[in-house]
């Protein structure tokens, strides 16, 4: 089945430059946060032509059982088939609690019906400290050989010294290899509201 061509560092590039646009004020809960960016996700899969769904059934086999997908895109071609959806595009999940970060990679990279394996993956996840960033890649590297899936994943975690907090995203290829990473700024601004920019271009914002 043909893949998908999509370039997930402009995803990333639409999110960071975006952010703003998703008036997440600074007294806004934590779920708030998980639900606006999910809806900026499934928005931009429907742009795509692609099918969005919220907390998507995905069989995991680890546990025997099946555990939701926080975001699916899903592509569909009657003119290939007229019932069902030809495969998964995207698996996304974010997680505001840094002590589930492992469960969220879990999730990502579970054991599953080949039906159910998706092209692209996007992990967001609250991480406690920048150190924890090296092993959670690690994981990513060894779940993902099996998989085979292309791969962005975006930790965020606050910087006490400069008051703000850090984004840092990898770009994995089907190989299970880092092949591009970037890095952003978040911080509250005049206004009351998160906004994002790369770190490259915050200097501007001074």
């Amino acid at each position: 089945m043909t893949r998908e061509q999509f370039n997930l560092m402009s995803f990333l590039e639409g999110y960071v430059r975006n952010y703003r646009k998703l008036n997440l004020h600074q007294a806004t809960n934590r779920s708030m946060f998980t639900k606006r960016e999910i809806d900026y996700f499934a928005n931009l899969g429907e742009m795509l032509g692609l099918f969005s769904f919220v907390e998507d059934t995905k069989p995991n086999l680890d546990y025997g059982r099946s555990r939701p997908m926080d975001l699916s895109w899903w592509k569909w071609d009657e003119r290939i088939d007229k019932e069902n959806y030809l495969y998964v595009v995207l698996h996304l999940e974010r997680e505001n609690l840094s002590r589930k970060d492992i469960e969220t990679i879990d999730k990502l990279f579970c054991a599953t019906e080949e039906y159910y394996l998706p092209h692209y993956v996007i992990g967001i996840q609250n991480v406690e400290t920048k150190e924890r960033i090296n092993y959670l890649n690690k994981l990513v590297e060894e779940r993902n050989l099996k998989q085979g899936s292309e791969v962005l994943m975006i930790y965020r975690y606050y910087d006490e010294v400069n008051s703000l907090d850090r984004i840092e995203a990898y770009h994995f290829n089907e190989l299970s290899k880092i092949i591009n990473n970037r890095n952003a700024i978040s911080i509250v601004d005049n206004t009351g509201y998160w906004c994002m920019a790369f770190e490259e271009e915050y200097e501007t914002w001074k």
